[in-house]
């Protein structure tokens, strides 16, 4: 269950992301959605 709430709060950040930042590079898109991925890998390892 933990990881399917990540995952959606992961999704929910990624579309924030897209709709506040519509002029954004692919580069960039790609680029945040790496680095909150990274940043639920740490989450995920900190509290487990």
């Amino acid at each position: 269950m933990f990881e399917i709430v990540n995952w959606i709060i992961w999704l929910i950040l990624v579309i924030l992301w897209n709709y506040c930042y519509p002029y954004a590079t692919p580069f960039q898109d790609v680029l945040v959605a790496v680095l909150l991925s990274l940043l639920f890998i740490f989450i995920k390892k900190k509290f487990n």
